[in-house]
């Protein structure tokens, strides 16, 4: 079963996704997030679309084009406070890891 994530849940996740993969599509985001068993209700790519512009106000994400969206910067302790949170949510999802799984 996947976990629904909205709001700042799901600006955290996608942030991070970007953070550690690097530049990516909404779609590749969308395949991410079904990957770690998340999942966002209504129309997906418009509720992607808008988290990321919440984080592209604040510089974590960077509007690459069309449709794609890459790293910004991150401060290192909002790094930490994001990537504690996103692994919590994880774990309470119970998401396959990074390796393995």
């Amino acid at each position: 079963m996947n976990r629904a994530l909205k709001g700042i849940e799901l600006r955290y996740v996608l942030t991070m996704q970007l953070a550690v993969h690097g530049p990516a599509t909404i779609d590749e985001l969308i395949e991410a997030l079904n990957w770690h068993r998340f999942s966002v209700r209504g129309r997906q790519s418009k509720a992607i679309s808008d988290a990321l512009r919440w984080e592209i106000g604040r510089g974590r994400v960077r509007r690459l084009g069309r449709g794609r969206y890459g790293p910004g910067y991150l401060p290192r302790s909002t790094e930490h406070r994001i990537h504690q949170r996103v692994l919590a949510l994880r774990q309470a999802a119970g998401c396959r890891s990074e390796v393995g799984n």
